[in-house]
């Protein structure tokens, strides 16, 4: 990952560049769908934190149907074509413990991503989700390439 332009993403939203940019993020049950045109050596990634948007208030890029969706417009936007273009899915791991199946946001963020990128006919080239700790990640926009190093879990005791 040579020394590029760095751009943190933050949740809740995306970037992509025609120039090389190291994109960075940190993901708990979020997703990260990275894209990237190894044709035209561009790329971008959206950051979601819910599977879907369900249709009140701003169909903001929180959640995965439109992160995703907007993504492609604007690498589609910069003349990628669409048979170009692959993905890379990262992120959704059930940091939180918890007894209730309905909070299982990490596992529906993964289905959304997958559900999606199969809907458009965008292969996924690689991915790690799932699992039990959060990740950090750099998305090198020029190589496509993407590295991770995963983020444990800690219990602080702020009582003593």
């Amino acid at each position: 990952m040579y020394n590029l332009s760095s751009y943190f993403l933050y949740p809740s939203a995306l970037f992509a560049s025609k120039e090389p940019y190291n994109i960075n993020t940190i993901l708990g049950s979020c997703i990260a769908v990275c894209m990237w045109d190894p044709i035209m050596k561009y790329g971008g990634m959206c950051h979601y934190m819910l599977p879907l948007w369900n249709g009140e208030g701003l169909a903001s890029p929180k959640y995965g149907n439109i992160a995703i969706e907007k993504l492609m417009d604007k690498m589609l936007a910069f003349g990628s074509k669409k048979h170009n273009i692959v993905a890379k899915v990262f992120g959704g791991g059930e940091v939180i413990d918890t007894e209730t199946q309905y909070f299982q946001i990490g596992e529906r963020n993964i289905k959304l991503a997958w559900e999606i990128l199969e809907e458009m006919k965008i292969p996924i080239a690689s991915s790690s989700v799932g699992g039990k700790f959060g990740r950090k990640i750099i998305m090198n926009t020029h190589s496509g390439e993407i590295k991770q190093r995963y983020v444990k879990r800690e219990v602080k005791d702020f009582n003593k």
